[in-house]
């Protein structure tokens, strides 16, 4: 029986969700209602369009050559690739079984038993960390922060390599005592190679429009330079090394 499950789109050269060049499968499905998305249409897991692990695998080794040259590999991304955590396994499974280098961009959203298997055949996992004060992160994304926290502290207790993502929203997360609290937690974790600083943009705003989904972020400007220098700052203080 093949296994198959929900698609949004594929991206077969990107280079900003892991090391090298990368194959991306964005999953269709987030439990998450960020303020900022930019892929709004990836929030119901009835949408999308179905695929076959092994289609999916067919389409990754097309770009093999690229990939193994730059250093790159898969990166499954979302929506919340976690909600659909038997689909993205047997991905990972098989890519794994090739050698190819893999990669998981999640929220951490999710029951931790559920993560556990698909973590095993997971080479890097992009954690995304909205805010650290909890009504903050609530506002951003409706739902509670302690599900990725957990998630952060079992990737440690594993040794599993994580790049913490942070976007900087300005009058939302850019906060300095949230920062500040951010780069302390994570400061304790020694499986973190590194933190992005995500400064926010608005591409995706279209797409809240075509939906006809309330945007509230209409006046929201993205941070100045010097407003994203300082926040790097701060998690330089606690000796991270940022980008």
């Amino acid at each position: 029986m093949q296994i198959t499950g929900k698609i949004h789109s594929l991206e077969s050269c990107g280079t900003v969700d892991g090391p090298g060049i990368r194959f991306i499968i964005f999953t269709q499905g987030c439990p998450l209602r960020c303020l900022y998305c930019h892929n709004p249409d990836c929030r119901n897991i009835q949408d999308g369009q179905e695929m076959s692990v092994d289609d999916l695998i067919a389409e990754v080794q097309k770009y093999r050559t690229y990939m193994d040259f730059s250093g790159g590999g898969l990166t499954i991304s979302g929506g919340e690739p976690l909600m659909q955590p038997e689909f993205i396994t047997e991905i990972f499974k098989h890519a794994k079984a090739l050698g190819i280098h893999t990669a998981l961009d999640t929220s951490g959203f999710v029951a931790l038993e559920v993560a556990k298997p698909v973590l095993e055949y997971v080479d890097l996992v992009l954690l995304d960390i909205k805010s650290y004060d909890p009504a903050t992160y609530f506002k951003i994304t409706h739902v509670d922060i302690q599900p990725t926290l957990t998630l952060a502290k079992y990737l440690q207790q594993i040794h599993k390599p994580t790049w913490i993502r942070f976007v900087l929203v300005p009058n939302l997360s850019d906060r300095e005592d949230n920062i500040q609290g951010l780069a302390e937690f994570v400061s304790h974790l020694d499986n973190v190679e590194k933190v992005e600083v995500l400064p926010f943009h608005k591409m995706g705003e279209y797409k809240w429009e075509t939906l006809g989904y309330d945007y509230r972020l209409h006046d929201t400007q993205p941070p100045s330079p010097a407003e994203v220098k300082n926040a790097i700052a701060i998690f330089q203080k606690y000796h991270l090394t940022v980008q």
